[in-house]
């Protein structure tokens, strides 16, 4: 649905930021008045990230105005706050096609668009990549090029945010850093980094008098690099005393201003106008509604980071009946540990700023005291979680299989290499949908199987995630890996007693001859249904069905039995195909001198794009359609005159 053109409307006369910068600066808060229903409207009935973007529009419109965009650079961190971004930058009428499979992609993609400048999806990534572009600027002498940084809605919590500030003071660079303070990541913003920036406060007046002040002097000549390096640090020092405040910022040398509303766009484009030929680093501080513009977004920002459709008009979030689903993975999760909690009372809960996305909130109002968001800080959650175990502690750190890549060396270096009792749940394990391919949790498995000390499972179904949950905090299991997808799971009973699952041993499911499925994790019930699929349509055909459960350490029991056994073997896995579960088959099979014709399916060597779950189970062969085809062809290859039925 989008805005009826009418004669006075602005905004569908926006083809480029070109346009946009014809306007007069009165006109802008119209503009920006357009915008917001413009995506209220879309998103109500395309769902997406909505709050985020909402709260971005003044920033937004400001931007592209004071700036010579796409010559001029804008980095987004956090992508999801770039809906008007994109709607600005020719992408108004494409925008229906928003996370729709081959449609507009869910987050900023230099691939989509020369205004995205760089690749946004993970969180804290704008400064590093940003200074790196300025500086590149300065070395091909560009110098009328500015590059502009914007991160917020949480980001400043990372570690990467504070390296790239930390190379930002010391190297010599133009960079414009607006740091948008809404106070939330997806949950409630945490830590005291939170509270310093919603504290922070300084004279803009005194930074303009400021600049004007060495650029005088450095035609007279009494100032030069040193000098002034050396006055700013004596001027912050005495601010510092005459505010009672110190400010982390200028203590790195860093141009400070703010903070300032940033829902008043004409006062926001006179700032950026005021500071983007001042030289070196500086901040922008805007503070911001997550959610601006649309109340119910406003009172309660966590629900409508991504709502899913709702009224526009009334607010009203338009839910489908589940009341004869099957639950959420994340939500058997949430429930188990709360129930495990219950009854070991060395067990914590561990979570990146995602709380409810991975159902950590269950855990949260039940034990409040014995359930941590630590902000977006992957790599702190994991040590952290190590710090725990260390000292007889039980923790579960849920992190997002896609955002775990960010705690790699953590893992290995703070857990994996004590062999601390660390339970790493990993949620949206595989393909994810419509967040496409910086969300995808489909290199876990490749990346954690050569490390040693771990056990890396996957449930197949609710009852086995329950029961893996059980087994990884029993003693003496080590760090203990379960992955799990995003979605809901076949089960609708799916509370069950609460027992061990031996680690390290597979199930057989199904017995058959010459064909074996060997699945991995909830992929396996897709595998069943093109198993008896196939077995209907070849009469005679008989497919043996096993659950490996484990990728490490794996059953090698029951691998001698497939190797012993059968002439073809077919692994169906929802990861990379390189260095995956289907890879340990393969190289238990060469170890061990069996021979069998080896088929293996899973998430091939591209990047998988955006759509929803079954589209990119069709995209990879990973669908029961997908499975059932090369089951064909192996009965094919087996028994040539089999009849097709």
């Amino acid at each position: 649905m989008k805005l009826d053109n009418r004669s006075d409307d602005l905004l569908h006369t926006l083809n480029s930021p070109d346009d946009l910068r014809q306007l007069n600066t009165e006109q802008l808060p119209q503009v920006c008045e357009e915008l917001r229903q413009d995506i209220i409207k879309e998103v109500s009935c395309n769902p997406g990230h909505f709050a985020a973007s909402l709260g971005t529009v003044e920033l937004t419109v400001a931007l592209h105005y004071v700036f010579n965009t796409p010559y001029d650079r804008i980095v987004w961190d956090v992508g999801h706050q770039a809906y008007g971004h994109k709607i600005l930058t020719g992408r108004r009428e494409a925008f229906v096609t928003n996370r729709h499979f081959k449609g507009i992609r869910p987050f900023p993609s230099p691939d989509e668009s020369e205004y995205d400048t760089f690749t946004a999806g993970h969180a804290s990534n704008s400064i590093s990549a940003a200074l790196g572009m300025a500086v590149a600027a300065a070395q091909k002498g560009e110098t009328n090029r500015h590059v502009v940084a914007v991160i917020g809605d949480g980001s400043m919590s990372g570690g990467l945010a504070f390296e790239g500030l930390n190379n930002a003071s010391s190297t010599p660079n133009n960079l414009l850093i607006v740091l948008n303070d809404n106070d939330m990541s997806i949950d409630r913003s945490v830590g005291g980094m939170k509270q310093y920036l919603f504290n922070l406060t300084t004279s803009n007046r005194y930074n303009l008098l400021r600049f004007k002040l060495s650029r005088m002097l450095f035609r007279v000549g009494l100032l030069n690099e040193d000098r002034r390096k050396a006055l700013i640090r004596f001027a912050n020092s005495l601010k510092s005393v005459v505010a009672q405040q110190q400010n982390i910022f200028e203590g790195m040398n860093i141009r400070y201003f703010g903070p300032i509303d940033g829902h008043d766009v004409r006062k926001v484009a006179r700032i950026l106008r005021d500071i983007k030929e001042m030289e070196g680093p500086k901040i922008l501080h805007l503070h911001t509604v997550k959610g601006k513009g649309f109340k119910p977004a406003e009172e309660n920002p966590e629900v409508w980071h991504a709502p899913g459709k709702f009224n526009p008009e009334t607010g009203e979030r338009l839910k489908a009946d589940t009341d004869n689903l099957p639950p959420l993975y994340q939500d058997v999760f949430g429930e188990t540990l709360v129930e495990l909690a219950e009854a070991n009372p060395r067990i914590v809960g561990i979570t990146p700023a995602m709380p409810t996305g991975c159902s950590m909130n269950l855990m949260m109002q039940a034990m409040p005291t014995r359930a941590f968001d630590v902000g977006i800080a992957e790599g702190h959650a994991a040590t952290f979680s190590g710090g725990l175990a260390k000292e007889g502690m039980q923790p579960f750190c849920n992190i997002y299989s896609s955002f775990m890549q960010r705690a790699y060396d953590n893992v290995i270096h703070d857990i994996a290499l004590q062999g601390l009792p660390v339970v790493l749940c990993l949620d949206r394990a595989g393909l994810v949908g419509e967040d496409g391919p910086t969300h995808h949790g489909v290199f876990d498995l490749a990346y954690f199987r050569p490390v040693p000390n771990l056990t890396i499972a996957s449930p197949m179904n609710e009852h086995e995630l329950r029961r893996l949950m059980y087994t990884a905090q029993l003693p003496d299991k080590g760090t203990f890996v379960i992955r799990y997808p995003r979605g809901r799971g076949v089960q609708t009973d799916w509370r069950c007693p609460l027992q061990e699952i031996p680690v390290g041993k597979g199930r057989k499911l199904k017995d058959g001859k010459e064909i074996a499925v060997v699945t991995l994790g909830p992929l396996g019930n897709l595998a069943a249904k093109a198993i008896e699929r196939a077995e209907g349509v070849y009469p005679g055909t008989s497919i043996a069905h096993y659950d490996l459960r484990f990728v490490k350490p794996l059953d090698e029991e029951m691998l001698h039995e497939i190797g012993r056994n059968y002439r073809c073997v077919i692994t169906v896995e929802d990861g990379v195909l390189k260095g995956g579960m289907g890879s340990a088959v393969l190289e238990f099979m060469a170890d061990n001198g069996y021979t069998p014709v080896l088929h293996r399916i899973g998430v091939p060597d591209f990047f998988v794009e955006h759509g929803d779950i079954p589209q990119l189970y069709h995209l990879c062969g990973m669908d029961e359609e997908g499975i059932f085809n090369v089951l064909s062809t192996s009965i094919s290859a087996i028994s040539p005159q089999t009849d097709r039925g």
